[in-house]
């Protein structure tokens, strides 16, 4: 993406815009919020996308989907060749592991021009590929192939970014916000990787990118935005932003397993919204019956006043702050696991469990739901990032001992994988 693009301002645009917006102009009143959310969720969760899987005919046309709903939005194209659509070439060990390296998927890119600052750009993305249809990258991967809806990871974001472009489209900002749907995001944050690696003077111009990625599960709520320490105004910002209804959880980190991380590691300041981990990630049973769609909302409403409040700031107040190790997280091709749901929330030492599949090595050998892991065999646990380290070194049918901590007790466990 190429910051200093000549923008499309012709009259083919504006024509094709009014004829998009005319068409879906009565459509598009009679809808609230909640149904607006539902029904992109049941779009790209729906077994006609097959578990949109980057680089598949079904990503194909989801992103196209995405495409037409800019265009009706009224987004400026940014993408290659004055389109929506950014294409790339996935690569790399977890494309090759499911047969897709060399394969060509694509980003989609649009602007909302702002109406004072046009070249200050405040980046909202969320990705869109799915699991398809498991394998490795699936909870179940030792299951036969199935479809994986992957209704909450991401439709939900992925609705909710197009329920922010159509806000903001009707409310113009004083800065550009630019949206991005990345593909690739399940098999190493290709996408995200690529835009921002192909990027023009781009950290001189950014304020920061705001990342939607699992916001459909909100449970009494509670979610949990990363990458609070990652700016000198997020503080006053979120304090700004607070609702009375919602409990929001701040982790200072800035680097994790979502497209947020590929802009801090360009100095970028960066929030990653998400409402919790559930049974169902990664798996066949995530599905968009299970989206709680006003908690969406909810969510999506203190996305706004975020963006609203860092829209009336100038870029020159704005600090990056480093606030993680930059670790990444790894994943061992063979497949070795113990099948438990890390605790994003968790901020404390050690790698605390959310939950433990039922019939995997960690529930066999007696891990427990809130267990947190402090070391596997000689590896000691610190964080999720290096219980995914640790974690690699071993293959199925090894033997470990884990030591984890329990309601304040210190206990070891021998887990087979």
């Amino acid at each position: 993406m190429i910051f200093n693009k000549i923008r499309l301002t012709g009259t083919l645009l504006a024509i094709c815009t009014l004829c998009f917006a005319s068409a879906c102009e009565q459509k598009e009143e009679v809808k609230n919020s909640s149904e607006f959310l539902s029904e992109h969720v049941e779009w790209l969760s729906s077994v006609d996308r097959e578990g949109r899987f980057a680089g598949s005919i079904q990503e194909a046309d989801a992103a196209n989907y995405i495409a037409d709903q800019f265009l009706v939005f009224g987004l400026e194209p940014m993408g290659d060749d004055f389109t929506y659509l950014q294409q790339f070439t996935l690569s790399g060990p977890m494309a090759q592991s499911m047969d897709s390296e060399n394969v060509i998927s694509r980003n989609v890119i649009g602007d909302v021009v702002g109406t004072q600052h046009p070249n200050r750009v405040i980046v909202i993305g969320a990705h869109y590929d799915g699991q398809g249809r498991g394998g490795i990258i699936s909870m179940d991967h030792d299951g036969e192939p199935a479809i994986h809806p992957s209704a909450d990871d991401n439709a939900s974001g992925t609705a909710g970014l197009l329920y922010l472009a159509r806000y903001f489209s009707q409310n113009p900002p004083e800065n550009t916000i630019r949206f991005i749907a990345f593909s690739g995001e399940e098999l190493g944050l290709l996408g995200s990787r690529f835009y921002t690696n192909t990027m023009d003077t781009y950290e001189s111009s950014v304020m920061a990118m705001i990342n939607l990625d699992m916001i459909g599960r909100l449970t009494d709520d509670n979610f949990t935005v990363f990458g609070t320490g990652t700016a000198n105004v997020w503080e006053d910002i979120l304090k700004s932003a607070e609702s009375d209804s919602l409990t929001v959880n701040q982790i200072a980190g800035g680097s994790g397993s979502s497209d947020h991380t590929s802009f801090y590691d360009q100095g970028i300041p960066v929030l990653h919204y998400f409402s919790g981990t559930h049974p169902d990630y990664h798996s066949p049973t995530d599905t968009a019956d299970k989206i709680n769609y006003p908690g969406m909302e909810m969510i999506l409403g203190h996305v706004k006043r975020v963006v609203e409040e860092l829209d009336q700031m100038d870029l020159s107040e704005i600090d990056f702050q480093e606030s993680t190790s930059g670790q990444t997280q790894t994943m061992n091709r063979d497949g070795a696991t113990l099948g438990v749901m890390p605790d994003y929330s968790y901020s404390g030492d050690g790698f605390r469990i959310d939950a433990v599949r039922e019939g995997q090595p960690g529930d066999l050998g007696g891990l427990e739901d809130g267990d947190i892991i402090i070391q596997l065999g000689d590896f000691t646990v610190a964080d999720i990032y290096s219980y995914m380290e640790g974690l690699s070194e071993y293959e199925k049918g090894d033997q470990v001992v884990v030591k984890i901590m329990r309601n304040g007790t210190e206990m070891n466990i021998e887990i087979t994988f």
